[in-house]
Protein backbone atom coordinates (compact mmCIF):
# COMPACT_ATOMS: atom_id res chain seq x y z
CA UNK A 1 0.00 0.00 0.00
CA UNK A 2 1.37 3.75 -0.78
CA UNK A 3 -0.25 6.93 0.95
CA UNK A 4 -0.41 9.77 -2.20
CA UNK A 5 -1.88 13.52 -1.83
CA UNK A 6 -2.54 14.96 -5.46
CA UNK A 7 -3.40 18.45 -5.95
CA UNK A 8 -2.82 21.81 -6.86
CA UNK A 9 -2.99 25.36 -4.99
CA UNK A 10 -2.54 28.74 -5.11
CA UNK A 11 1.76 28.22 -5.29
CA UNK A 12 0.90 26.47 -8.42
CA UNK A 13 -1.86 28.22 -10.52
CA UNK A 14 -3.77 31.55 -10.21
CA UNK A 15 -7.51 31.89 -9.05
CA UNK A 16 -8.53 31.80 -13.16
CA UNK A 17 -7.26 28.17 -13.01
CA UNK A 18 -8.51 27.31 -9.67
CA UNK A 19 -11.71 27.92 -10.00
CA UNK A 20 -11.77 25.28 -12.86
CA UNK A 21 -10.98 22.46 -10.49
CA UNK A 22 -13.86 23.73 -7.25
CA UNK A 23 -15.67 20.68 -6.27
CA UNK A 24 -18.76 21.01 -4.17
CA UNK A 25 -19.38 19.52 -1.09
CA UNK A 26 -22.05 17.37 -3.07
CA UNK A 27 -19.67 16.32 -5.50
CA UNK A 28 -18.04 15.18 -3.37
CA UNK A 29 -19.98 13.51 -1.15
CA UNK A 30 -21.47 11.87 -4.04
CA UNK A 31 -18.52 10.22 -5.10
CA UNK A 32 -17.46 9.23 -1.63
CA UNK A 33 -20.25 7.64 -1.48
CA UNK A 34 -19.70 4.89 -4.77
CA UNK A 35 -16.60 4.53 -3.41
CA UNK A 36 -16.70 0.70 -3.79
CA UNK A 37 -16.58 1.60 -7.42
CA UNK A 38 -12.80 3.19 -7.58
CA UNK A 39 -11.38 -0.52 -6.66
CA UNK A 40 -7.62 1.62 -7.05
CA UNK A 41 -8.29 3.95 -4.27
CA UNK A 42 -8.13 1.94 -1.24
CA UNK A 43 -9.47 5.11 1.13
CA UNK A 44 -9.65 8.82 0.05
CA UNK A 45 -10.16 12.20 1.14
CA UNK A 46 -10.94 15.27 -0.69
CA UNK A 47 -9.77 18.72 -0.15
CA UNK A 48 -10.89 21.44 -1.96
CA UNK A 49 -11.12 25.25 -0.76
CA UNK A 50 -10.67 28.39 -2.82
CA UNK A 51 -6.82 28.05 -2.43
CA UNK A 52 -5.90 24.31 -2.87
CA UNK A 53 -7.66 21.32 -4.67
CA UNK A 54 -6.51 18.32 -3.34
CA UNK A 55 -7.06 14.31 -2.90
CA UNK A 56 -5.45 11.90 -0.17
CA UNK A 57 -5.34 8.53 -0.93
CA UNK A 58 -4.45 4.65 -0.35
CA UNK A 59 -3.27 2.65 -2.86
CA UNK A 60 -2.07 -0.01 -4.66
CA UNK A 61 1.88 -0.15 -4.29
CA UNK A 62 1.36 -0.10 -8.19
CA UNK A 63 -0.76 2.88 -8.32
CA UNK A 64 -0.30 5.84 -10.60
CA UNK A 65 -0.88 8.73 -9.49
CA UNK A 66 -3.42 9.71 -12.57
CA UNK A 67 -6.14 7.62 -10.71
CA UNK A 68 -6.15 10.26 -8.41
CA UNK A 69 -6.40 13.09 -10.86
CA UNK A 70 -8.62 11.15 -12.70
CA UNK A 71 -11.24 10.67 -9.86
CA UNK A 72 -11.20 14.19 -8.76
CA UNK A 73 -11.79 14.99 -12.46
CA UNK A 74 -14.80 13.23 -12.26
CA UNK A 75 -16.31 15.62 -9.47
CA UNK A 76 -15.87 18.53 -11.93
CA UNK A 77 -19.38 19.47 -14.25
CA UNK A 78 -16.77 20.79 -16.82
CA UNK A 79 -13.43 19.46 -17.94
CA UNK A 80 -10.66 21.62 -17.42
CA UNK A 81 -7.35 22.48 -19.38
CA UNK A 82 -4.95 19.84 -17.99
CA UNK A 83 -1.07 20.97 -17.63
CA UNK A 84 1.54 18.74 -15.41
CA UNK A 85 2.87 21.69 -14.13
CA UNK A 86 -0.43 22.58 -12.52
CA UNK A 87 0.16 19.46 -9.79
CA UNK A 88 2.25 18.29 -7.00
CA UNK A 89 2.19 14.29 -6.04
CA UNK A 90 3.88 13.42 -2.99
CA UNK A 91 4.24 9.97 -1.39
CA UNK A 92 4.40 8.37 1.95
CA UNK A 93 6.40 10.69 4.47
CA UNK A 94 6.00 14.12 2.08
CA UNK A 95 2.57 13.31 1.87
CA UNK A 96 1.97 12.98 5.53
CA UNK A 97 4.42 16.53 5.86
CA UNK A 98 2.83 18.55 3.47
CA UNK A 99 -0.76 17.67 5.05
CA UNK A 100 0.51 18.66 8.70
CA UNK A 101 2.13 21.79 7.35
CA UNK A 102 -1.27 22.76 5.56
CA UNK A 103 -3.25 22.34 8.77
CA UNK A 104 -0.78 23.91 10.54
CA UNK A 105 -1.45 26.82 8.23
CA UNK A 106 1.96 27.03 7.17
CA UNK A 107 1.05 26.76 3.35
CA UNK A 108 -1.93 29.22 3.14
CA UNK A 109 -1.67 32.78 1.28
CA UNK A 110 -1.84 34.24 5.05
CA UNK A 111 0.52 32.82 7.37
CA UNK A 112 -1.36 31.13 10.33
CA UNK A 113 -4.74 31.70 9.00
CA UNK A 114 -7.31 29.65 11.17
CA UNK A 115 -10.15 28.70 8.51
CA UNK A 116 -7.86 26.09 6.97
CA UNK A 117 -7.65 23.79 9.98
CA UNK A 118 -11.54 24.15 10.21
CA UNK A 119 -11.80 23.11 6.42
CA UNK A 120 -9.24 19.89 6.94
CA UNK A 121 -11.41 18.76 9.52
CA UNK A 122 -14.51 18.93 7.75
CA UNK A 123 -13.12 17.49 4.21
CA UNK A 124 -12.12 14.38 6.68
CA UNK A 125 -15.90 14.06 8.62
CA UNK A 126 -17.02 14.08 4.59
CA UNK A 127 -14.85 11.28 3.78
CA UNK A 128 -15.84 9.29 7.38
CA UNK A 129 -18.76 9.80 7.30
CA UNK A 130 -19.00 8.31 3.56
CA UNK A 131 -17.04 5.24 4.58
CA UNK A 132 -13.92 6.10 1.97
CA UNK A 133 -11.48 6.40 5.15
CA UNK A 134 -9.97 3.48 6.99
CA UNK A 135 -6.75 3.19 9.29
CA UNK A 136 -4.60 4.90 7.45
CA UNK A 137 -5.96 8.39 6.60
CA UNK A 138 -8.00 7.82 10.07
CA UNK A 139 -4.51 8.14 11.57
CA UNK A 140 -3.42 10.96 9.58
CA UNK A 141 -5.81 13.30 9.58
CA UNK A 142 -6.32 12.98 13.26
CA UNK A 143 -2.90 13.83 13.94
CA UNK A 144 -2.85 17.07 11.27
CA UNK A 145 -5.85 18.45 12.99
CA UNK A 146 -4.10 17.48 16.04
CA UNK A 147 -1.30 19.52 14.59
CA UNK A 148 -3.43 21.99 13.83
CA UNK A 149 -4.63 22.36 17.15
CA UNK A 150 -1.08 22.04 18.71
CA UNK A 151 0.48 25.32 16.67
CA UNK A 152 -2.15 27.61 17.32
CA UNK A 153 -2.22 26.69 20.91
CA UNK A 154 1.70 26.56 21.59
CA UNK A 155 2.99 29.47 18.99
CA UNK A 156 1.22 33.11 18.36
CA UNK A 157 1.51 32.51 15.04
CA UNK A 158 -2.28 33.90 14.49
CA UNK A 159 -1.88 36.35 17.03
CA UNK A 160 -1.58 39.58 14.86
CA UNK A 161 -3.09 41.15 12.39
CA UNK A 162 -1.52 40.87 8.62
CA UNK A 163 -4.73 42.60 6.68
CA UNK A 164 -5.31 46.11 6.92
CA UNK A 165 -9.01 45.95 8.12
CA UNK A 166 -7.84 44.11 11.11
CA UNK A 167 -4.79 46.10 11.83
CA UNK A 168 -7.44 49.10 11.93
CA UNK A 169 -9.37 47.41 14.59
CA UNK A 170 -6.01 46.30 16.21
CA UNK A 171 -5.08 49.93 16.78
CA UNK A 172 -8.18 50.91 17.64
CA UNK A 173 -8.06 48.46 20.94
CA UNK A 174 -4.82 49.68 21.56
CA UNK A 175 -5.78 53.57 21.46
CA UNK A 176 -9.49 52.90 23.08
CA UNK A 177 -9.35 49.53 25.35
CA UNK A 178 -12.30 47.48 24.99
CA UNK A 179 -14.26 48.15 22.25
CA UNK A 180 -17.84 46.86 23.61
CA UNK A 181 -20.20 49.15 23.30
CA UNK A 182 -17.77 51.88 21.43
CA UNK A 183 -19.61 54.35 18.82
CA UNK A 184 -18.96 53.82 14.91
CA UNK A 185 -19.12 55.35 12.11
CA UNK A 186 -17.66 54.15 8.24
CA UNK A 187 -17.49 56.43 5.45
CA UNK A 188 -18.07 54.20 2.43
CA UNK A 189 -20.15 51.00 1.25
CA UNK A 190 -17.56 49.08 -0.74
CA UNK A 191 -15.69 45.50 -0.01
CA UNK A 192 -12.82 47.09 2.30
CA UNK A 193 -15.66 49.17 4.27
CA UNK A 194 -17.72 45.99 4.79
CA UNK A 195 -14.54 43.84 5.81
CA UNK A 196 -13.55 46.64 8.56
CA UNK A 197 -17.05 46.92 9.49
CA UNK A 198 -17.27 43.21 10.25
CA UNK A 199 -14.03 43.49 11.84
CA UNK A 200 -14.55 45.72 14.61
CA UNK A 201 -18.65 44.19 14.63
CA UNK A 202 -16.60 40.78 15.73
CA UNK A 203 -15.29 42.84 19.21
CA UNK A 204 -18.86 43.72 20.07
CA UNK A 205 -18.85 47.71 18.54
CA UNK A 206 -22.18 48.97 19.49
CA UNK A 207 -23.67 51.83 16.92
CA UNK A 208 -22.50 51.51 13.54
CA UNK A 209 -23.28 54.22 10.90
CA UNK A 210 -22.88 53.57 6.94
CA UNK A 211 -22.38 57.07 5.35
CA UNK A 212 -22.23 56.92 1.47
CA UNK A 213 -23.33 59.65 -1.34
CA UNK A 214 -25.39 57.10 -2.74
CA UNK A 215 -27.91 56.13 0.13
CA UNK A 216 -29.10 52.65 -1.09
CA UNK A 217 -25.85 51.15 -0.81
CA UNK A 218 -25.24 52.96 2.45
CA UNK A 219 -28.93 51.31 3.32
CA UNK A 220 -28.05 47.56 1.21
CA UNK A 221 -24.62 47.28 3.81
CA UNK A 222 -26.39 48.79 7.39
CA UNK A 223 -28.67 46.07 6.86
CA UNK A 224 -26.36 43.00 6.86
CA UNK A 225 -24.57 44.65 10.14
CA UNK A 226 -27.54 45.55 11.75
CA UNK A 227 -26.33 49.50 11.61
CA UNK A 228 -27.84 52.54 10.13
CA UNK A 229 -27.62 54.42 6.83
CA UNK A 230 -26.56 57.71 6.93
CA UNK A 231 -26.34 60.30 4.10
CA UNK A 232 -23.43 62.04 3.50
CA UNK A 233 -24.92 65.71 3.88
CA UNK A 234 -26.44 63.94 7.14
CA UNK A 235 -23.50 62.76 8.78
CA UNK A 236 -22.41 65.62 11.13
CA UNK A 237 -25.49 65.38 12.89
CA UNK A 238 -24.45 61.74 14.05
CA UNK A 239 -21.31 62.33 14.68
CA UNK A 240 -21.18 63.28 18.37
CA UNK A 241 -22.73 59.74 19.18
CA UNK A 242 -19.53 57.76 17.68
CA UNK A 243 -16.26 57.43 19.19
CA UNK A 244 -14.41 55.68 15.81
CA UNK A 245 -14.33 57.21 11.68
CA UNK A 246 -13.01 54.81 9.01
CA UNK A 247 -12.86 56.63 6.00
CA UNK A 248 -12.38 54.04 3.13
CA UNK A 249 -14.63 55.90 -0.03
CA UNK A 250 -13.22 56.46 -3.32
CA UNK A 251 -13.36 60.33 -3.56
CA UNK A 252 -11.12 62.18 -5.15
CA UNK A 253 -10.90 65.09 -2.76
CA UNK A 254 -10.95 64.91 0.96
CA UNK A 255 -14.03 63.84 2.70
CA UNK A 256 -12.89 64.81 6.44
CA UNK A 257 -11.13 68.69 5.60
CA UNK A 258 -9.40 69.90 8.34
CA UNK A 259 -12.12 73.18 8.79
CA UNK A 260 -15.04 70.02 8.75
CA UNK A 261 -13.03 68.47 11.50
CA UNK A 262 -12.54 71.52 13.74
CA UNK A 263 -16.58 71.79 12.97
CA UNK A 264 -17.25 67.86 14.31
CA UNK A 265 -14.81 68.65 17.35
CA UNK A 266 -17.35 71.55 18.71
CA UNK A 267 -19.70 69.76 18.06
CA UNK A 268 -18.43 66.72 20.30
CA UNK A 269 -17.33 69.14 22.95
CA UNK A 270 -13.69 68.53 22.23
CA UNK A 271 -14.16 64.42 23.39
CA UNK A 272 -11.29 61.91 22.03
CA UNK A 273 -12.32 61.04 18.71
CA UNK A 274 -10.19 58.42 16.47
CA UNK A 275 -10.11 58.70 12.81
CA UNK A 276 -8.71 56.05 10.57
CA UNK A 277 -8.14 56.70 6.98
CA UNK A 278 -7.81 53.45 4.87
CA UNK A 279 -8.41 55.39 1.34
CA UNK A 280 -6.00 55.81 -1.27
CA UNK A 281 -5.97 58.61 -2.33
CA UNK A 282 -6.57 60.19 1.52
CA UNK A 283 -9.94 61.05 2.70
CA UNK A 284 -8.90 62.73 5.93
CA UNK A 285 -6.83 65.72 5.57
CA UNK A 286 -3.06 65.25 7.00
CA UNK A 287 -3.65 68.51 9.32
CA UNK A 288 -6.95 67.33 10.87
CA UNK A 289 -4.81 65.28 13.14
CA UNK A 290 -2.96 68.08 14.63
CA UNK A 291 -6.55 69.23 16.35
CA UNK A 292 -7.00 68.52 20.32
CA UNK A 293 -8.92 65.38 21.19
CA UNK A 294 -8.18 64.09 17.35
CA UNK A 295 -5.85 60.88 16.93
CA UNK A 296 -5.19 60.55 13.33
CA UNK A 297 -4.15 57.06 11.48
CA UNK A 298 -3.53 56.52 7.40
CA UNK A 299 -3.12 53.36 5.86
CA UNK A 300 1.01 53.45 5.75
CA UNK A 301 0.18 53.78 9.53
CA UNK A 302 -1.50 50.37 8.97
CA UNK A 303 0.56 49.00 6.72
CA UNK A 304 3.60 49.21 8.87
CA UNK A 305 1.96 47.51 11.89
CA UNK A 306 0.85 45.25 9.15
CA UNK A 307 4.43 44.21 8.08
CA UNK A 308 5.40 44.14 11.87
CA UNK A 309 2.73 41.47 12.36
CA UNK A 310 4.05 39.58 8.92
CA UNK A 311 7.46 39.58 10.56
CA UNK A 312 6.13 38.03 14.10
CA UNK A 313 4.10 35.81 12.16
CA UNK A 314 7.51 34.37 10.26
CA UNK A 315 9.16 34.13 13.64
CA UNK A 316 6.28 32.00 14.83
CA UNK A 317 6.32 29.74 11.92
CA UNK A 318 9.76 28.32 12.31
CA UNK A 319 8.38 27.28 16.08
CA UNK A 320 5.33 25.60 14.09
CA UNK A 321 7.69 24.40 11.38
CA UNK A 322 9.54 22.25 13.86
CA UNK A 323 5.93 20.90 15.55
CA UNK A 324 5.27 19.60 12.31
CA UNK A 325 8.37 18.07 11.37
CA UNK A 326 8.12 16.45 15.29
CA UNK A 327 4.79 15.26 14.43
CA UNK A 328 5.42 13.99 11.29
CA UNK A 329 8.05 11.54 12.36
CA UNK A 330 5.86 10.47 14.89
CA UNK A 331 3.40 9.35 12.83
CA UNK A 332 5.69 7.99 9.93
CA UNK A 333 6.99 5.48 12.55
CA UNK A 334 3.21 4.36 13.56
CA UNK A 335 2.90 3.82 10.08
CA UNK A 336 5.71 1.77 9.22
CA UNK A 337 4.50 -1.07 11.99
CA UNK A 338 0.81 -0.76 10.29
CA UNK A 339 1.72 -3.32 7.71
CA UNK A 340 2.81 -5.96 9.75
CA UNK A 341 0.13 -4.92 12.92
CA UNK A 342 -2.42 -7.22 11.49
CA UNK A 343 -0.49 -10.49 12.32
CA UNK A 344 1.20 -9.27 15.62
CA UNK A 345 -2.51 -9.11 16.39
CA UNK A 346 -3.26 -12.32 15.74
CA UNK A 347 -0.40 -13.66 17.31
CA UNK A 348 -1.06 -11.92 20.51
CA UNK A 349 -4.62 -12.98 20.61
CA UNK A 350 -4.16 -16.54 20.05
CA UNK A 351 -1.71 -16.45 22.70
CA UNK A 352 -3.95 -14.54 25.13
CA UNK A 353 -6.82 -17.18 24.89
CA UNK A 354 -4.43 -19.98 25.06
CA UNK A 355 -2.90 -18.24 28.17
CA UNK A 356 -6.55 -17.71 29.45
CA UNK A 357 -7.77 -21.35 28.87
CA UNK A 358 -4.57 -22.82 30.93
CA UNK A 359 -5.32 -20.24 33.54
CA UNK A 360 -8.37 -21.73 34.67
CA UNK A 361 -7.45 -25.28 34.05
CA UNK A 362 -4.65 -24.33 36.88
CA UNK A 363 -7.00 -22.39 39.05
CA UNK A 364 -9.56 -24.71 39.38
CA UNK A 365 -6.76 -27.74 40.36
CA UNK A 366 -5.97 -25.37 43.06
CA UNK A 367 -8.78 -24.46 45.32
CA UNK A 368 -7.56 -23.71 48.22
CA UNK A 369 -5.51 -20.19 47.13
CA UNK A 370 -6.45 -16.82 48.12
CA UNK A 371 -7.20 -14.59 45.87
CA UNK A 372 -3.98 -12.91 46.75
CA UNK A 373 -2.29 -15.81 45.23
CA UNK A 374 -4.30 -16.09 42.34
CA UNK A 375 -3.41 -12.46 41.49
CA UNK A 376 0.62 -13.39 41.74
CA UNK A 377 -0.31 -17.05 39.69
CA UNK A 378 -1.95 -15.03 36.62
CA UNK A 379 0.53 -12.03 36.88
CA UNK A 380 2.80 -14.32 36.23
CA UNK A 381 1.43 -16.43 33.19
CA UNK A 382 1.14 -12.57 31.63
CA UNK A 383 4.62 -12.42 31.96
CA UNK A 384 5.90 -15.77 30.64
CA UNK A 385 3.60 -15.05 27.59
CA UNK A 386 4.74 -11.18 27.07
CA UNK A 387 8.34 -12.03 27.73
CA UNK A 388 8.41 -15.10 25.02
CA UNK A 389 6.77 -13.28 22.54
CA UNK A 390 9.13 -10.14 22.75
CA UNK A 391 12.10 -11.82 20.06
CA UNK A 392 9.00 -12.81 17.31
CA UNK A 393 7.44 -9.42 17.90
CA UNK A 394 10.75 -7.08 17.81
CA UNK A 395 11.51 -8.82 14.89
CA UNK A 396 8.62 -8.46 13.18
CA UNK A 397 8.81 -4.64 13.64
CA UNK A 398 12.41 -4.47 12.10
CA UNK A 399 11.02 -6.03 8.94
CA UNK A 400 8.41 -3.59 8.32
CA UNK A 401 8.89 -2.11 5.31
CA UNK A 402 12.19 -3.92 4.41
CA UNK A 403 12.77 -6.60 1.80
CA UNK A 404 12.17 -9.02 4.96
CA UNK A 405 8.80 -8.47 5.55
CA UNK A 406 7.11 -10.02 3.66
CA UNK A 407 9.02 -13.39 4.45
CA UNK A 408 8.92 -12.70 7.78
CA UNK A 409 5.40 -12.29 7.96
CA UNK A 410 4.95 -15.74 6.37
CA UNK A 411 7.27 -17.24 8.60
CA UNK A 412 5.92 -15.69 11.81
CA UNK A 413 2.13 -17.69 10.12
CA UNK A 414 3.59 -21.05 9.48
CA UNK A 415 4.76 -21.10 12.80
CA UNK A 416 2.27 -20.18 15.06
CA UNK A 417 -0.14 -21.28 12.81
CA UNK A 418 -2.21 -18.04 12.72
Amino acid sequence: MQLLVWGLNFKTVPVAIREQFAATQDSIRSALSQWDQYTALKEAVVLSTCNRSEVYAVCDDDTDSHVLQDFFLSLLPCQPDIKPEYFYVYEGTACIHHLLTVAASLDSQILGEGQILSQVKQAYILAHECGATGTVLNLLFHQAIATGKRVRTDTHIAYNAVSVSYAAVQLAERILGDLSGRGLMIYGAGQMAELTARNFRGKGTGRLYIVNRHIERAQALAATLQGKAVHYQAADAVTEDVDIIITSTGAPHYVLTTERVRRLCCLRCHRPLLLIDIAVPRDIEPDAGELPGITLYNIDDLSTVVRNNEYSRQQEAAVAARIVDEDTEALTERFRYLTVRPAMLRLSKKAELMRQREWRRARNKLPGLTDEQYRVIENMSRMLVRKLLRDPMMQTVEAAHTEKEKKTLQSLSDLFKL
